[in-house]
């Protein structure tokens, strides 16, 4: 009889998709481990595990919400309607993560593409209404900090709608108090 990490290994070996195979220090489980490249969120990892009756799926998609947290919260409990296979949840300290199980009984090639494309969906559509959300007066400081020092915002072009751009100092100028920590 084929233990369910065999099966999802041979899945992805089936799929060539890469992966680390872990034990769990002694205990029964055993994890695969993978990265779902993304665009937003440049990579999602997604810890398997393997159960008596099926197999965990378990992704990290953002640390806890500096501020709104009510909003975060309403985003995600509004988002888990949507979801297939996986819902939104927060850890002992408020990191949020993807999780869902998939029964031997279901898990398939196919069952575990869904999932695995949900997860990848979710995390990667989700990432930049999070940090919105959640993040809002740290992306204001980091673009008034870099704005101050003439370094690249390439990568917060995303939130530009968030900024008050007369607000922000010019290259050189001090950054204004409201931006400071």
């Amino acid at each position: 009889m084929t233990s369910t990490i065999e099966t999802v290994i041979a899945i992805l070996d089936e799929r060539e998709i890469e992966y680390t195979r872990k034990g769990s220090g002694g205990g029964k489980a055993e994890h695969v481990v993978l990265e779902l490249p993304g665009e937003r969120k440049l990579s999602t990892t997604v810890l398997l595990t393997g159960g008596a009756h099926g197999v965990r799926v378990e992704a990290f998609v953002c640390r806890h919400p500096d501020e709104n947290f009510e909003g975060v919260f309403r985003y995600l409990l509004k988002r888990n309607r949507r979801l297939y296979g996986v819902a939104y949840t927060v850890d002992n300290i408020g990191d949020i993560y993807l999780v869902g199980q998939i029964s031997d009984d279901t898990l398939s090639g196919n069952e575990l593409d869904r999932v695995l494309g949900q997860v990848l969906e979710a995390a990667d559509g989700d990432f930049n209404p999070l940090l919105e959300l959640g993040f809002h007066t740290s992306i204001q400081r980091e673009w008034a900090w870099r704005s101050s020092r003439g370094e690249p915002l390439h990568n917060l072009l995303a939130f530009e709608h968030l900024i008050d751009k007369e607000s922000m100092p010019a290259e050189g100028e001090p950054v204004p108090e409201r931006y400071r920590s």
